[in-house]
């Protein structure tokens, strides 16, 4: 079993490298997040999750050791794939997938092609006693509340006609700005900015 490699950077795409060991080269898939850190035709390291199929020997490529241990975890649920799981680490940080695990925030998850309302569900139900170390509990605390906040607002905003979709990413962005802000100052700021 390859637990990790250690070579030249031979190519390089935003999901796969193909590693050089002595001469030999390693096609591996990799998530943005690990891409974005392999630089071509430098040395690199990369801890390897090997997976053998009857019809092929796949090698998935990790820049740490908990981006592999999450993509472990996110295989290990029924119905998702080693390709959902790198699109699901290409599209989250891990920081953020374990936060939306643990909140319940299905439709966080399924921003990621490919992932189903079912299959989100099923990730946060065999995941969610599994995902505390990958977070920072204060962020989920208020992560938790934010949801909360977002969820009212928009349900507020649809009762007065105005769909879920257009006012969403104005939601995200004044929760960011302003994590501690009110369900009535949140839907006034959107209906600001529709």
């Amino acid at each position: 079993m390859i637990f990790s490699l250690q070579g030249i950077v031979q190519e390089l795409t935003p999901t796969y490298a193909v590693i050089n060991v002595n001469g030999v080269g390693y096609y591996v898939g990799i998530s943005l997040m690990t891409s974005q850190k392999l630089t071509l035709n430098k040395e690199t390291f990369l801890f390897i999750q090997q997976i053998i199929r009857e019809d092929a020997h796949l090698l998935f490529g990790f820049n740490t050791r908990l981006e592999k241990e999450m993509f472990n975890l996110l295989i290990s649920v029924n119905g998702v794939g080693a390709v959902s799981a790198l699109i699901l680490l290409s599209t989250l940080s891990l920081d953020e997938i374990a936060s939306a695990i643990l909140s319940g925030n299905s439709v966080l998850i399924q921003k990621a092609k490919g992932i189903g309302a079912k299959t989100a569900e099923r990730i946060i139900v065999d995941l969610k006693d599994k995902v505390q170390k990958f977070s920072n509990p204060e962020e989920n605390i208020s992560l938790a509340v934010n949801n909360k906040v977002k969820e009212e607002s928009l349900s507020a905003l649809e009762v007065l006609g105005i769909p879920k979709r257009s006012s969403e990413k104005i939601a995200d962005r004044f929760l960011k700005q302003n994590p501690d802000i009110s369900v009535e100052e949140l839907v006034k700021q959107i209906l600001k900015n529709i």
